[in-house]
């Protein structure tokens, strides 16, 4: 297997090179480039193809949300993990629509860096509690990109049981055990549910769950 090729984009010297020797150290995964502002984040991920980006939001001449929007409207575009503070919900919250497929804390343990790569580089949605509690409240309310009423009501019952763990932020083993199926079952209920409710990608059936009421309340922890 080919290790997961990661491109940092931080304005702060010091954090890009603590995820570089975070990330160099781990196997399994390689550094292809650091960017220190947005426009050149989108440059070095068209010309070096990472799998995964780690992506600041407040950067000089482009900003985090305008280089991953610009990355994620690409049809071969990398994943993309969005590094946030505990005080930019709008942020947050505008990473989402842009397509980002995670969010991350500055302040995670480096185990949970790690993490967020190998679960955005498998394609799954990678929310914190602490940003997910305020992502959903702020994002039930605003106006939506997509229907979710008439796409869920398309879904098969397996399929909302599915969204709804989805939406409690469970993994596609996770929800495979629970629903006695195997994990190559439960990708293809995915499947099935982003085409149906129209959605971009996996952060965004999590929002669907919530404003579907499918899950009626927040995760704790």
């Amino acid at each position: 297997m080919s290790a997961i090729r990661v491109l940092i984009a931080d304005d702060n010297a010091v954090i890009r090179a603590s995820l570089r020797l975070l990330v160099e150290h781990e196997p399994g995964m390689s550094v292809v480039g650091e960017a220190t502002d947005g426009e050149e984040a989108v440059d070095l991920a068209r010309a070096h193809r990472p799998d995964v980006v780690l992506m600041d939001v407040q950067m000089p001449r482009m900003n985090g949300l305008e280089a991953t929007r610009s990355l994620c409207s690409e049809a071969a575009g990398p994943r993309v993990i969005v590094l946030t503070m505990f005080d930019l919900d709008e942020y947050v919250f505008e990473a989402l629509r842009a397509g980002a497929s995670g969010f991350l804390l500055k302040n995670s343990p480096p185990s949970e860096v790690l993490r967020a790569i190998h679960v955005a580089h498998d394609g799954e949605a990678l929310l914190a509690p602490e940003v997910t509690r305020r992502l959903i409240d702020r994002f039930a309310g605003a106006s939506r990109e997509w229907r979710t009423e008439s796409g869920v009501g398309r879904l098969t019952e397996r399929e909302r049981e599915t969204l709804q763990l989805i939406g409690r932020g469970m993994s596609n083993g996770e929800i495979a055990a629970a629903l006695f199926v195997t994990p190559t079952t439960v990708r293809t209920y995915v499947s099935r549910i982003l085409s149906k409710l129209g959605a971009r990608d996996r952060a965004q059936l999590v929002v669907a769950a919530y404003e579907s009421g499918l899950v009626g309340t927040l995760p704790s922890g």
